[in-house]
């Protein structure tokens, strides 16, 4: 979901289909609340995006109670929070200019529509030419496979990034879903994959791109985002 906001961004999507397989998709709940809650606590202003506008939908499964979080329960009982993610800004509506940061929330469905958008691409490649903060959690790097440095080369080529791994994929049984495998894609675009075990909380920073690599990376990836804009 995205947050674009002075002076944090957020970045989400629409899809909301696992494949083929039948099976609802969407931004996982906890990538959106925990950094939503970090930012606006500091003070910033937080606009939620995604691709197409309206409506953006959450992964059935990030609501169930084993999945809930403090964070969560929070937005569920926040009306100004539930009528933000139904009424999200179009991408193409916003300007980095705008913006000190834009922050890419995760979830399965970024991988169909993440992956895919230009506009997205476009707006990531605006946020890296003014040299403002872009951050990603777990999926949601997949938002940065086809952005492009302004020489022309992947974004990702030479940094150090994280995202979720081939390992954690295999475990819930969607590398054979999900359209490519992010932390294969990013390892042939050049990037330098580190992820630790299974998981656990890992964020990496590497100028001004920061990663995390799973839903538990999202308070250590919006830290992240605060530390480097302090």
């Amino acid at each position: 979901m995205a947050y674009v906001c002075p002076p944090h961004s957020y970045c989400s999507y629409l899809h909301d289909r696992l494949g083929d397989t039948g099976q609802a998709t969407g931004c996982w709940f906890e990538e959106l609340a925990c950094p939503y809650y970090t930012f606006l606590e500091v003070g910033a202003t937080v606009t939620l995006a995604s691709i197409k506008g309206g409506q953006a939908p959450l992964d059935p499964k990030s609501i169930l109670e084993d999945s809930q979080t403090d964070d969560t329960i929070r937005f569920l009982a926040d009306s100004t929070a539930q009528d933000a993610l139904a009424n999200t800004i179009a991408i193409a509506q916003i300007d980095a200019g705008d913006y000190d940061a834009i922050f890419l929330s995760g979830g399965h469905g970024t991988m169909w529509d993440f992956a895919t958008s230009s506009t997205l691409s476009n707006l990531i490649e605006a946020f890296d030419a003014e040299e403002k903060i872009i951050a990603a959690v777990c999926h949601a790097p997949a938002g940065l496979v086809n952005v492009k440095t302004a020489s022309g080369e992947p974004l990702v080529k030479g940094k150090l990034v994280t995202a979720f791994s081939n390992s954690e994929e295999k475990a819930v049984d969607l590398d054979t879903v999900v359209p490519f495998l992010l932390e294969t894609r990013l390892r042939e675009l050049g990037a330098k994959f580190e992820s630790g075990p299974d998981w656990g909380p890992l964020a990496k920073q590497d100028g001004n791109l920061i990663t995390g690599q799973n839903p538990a990376s999202s308070e250590p990836a919006a830290q992240a985002v605060l530390a480097a804009l302090a």
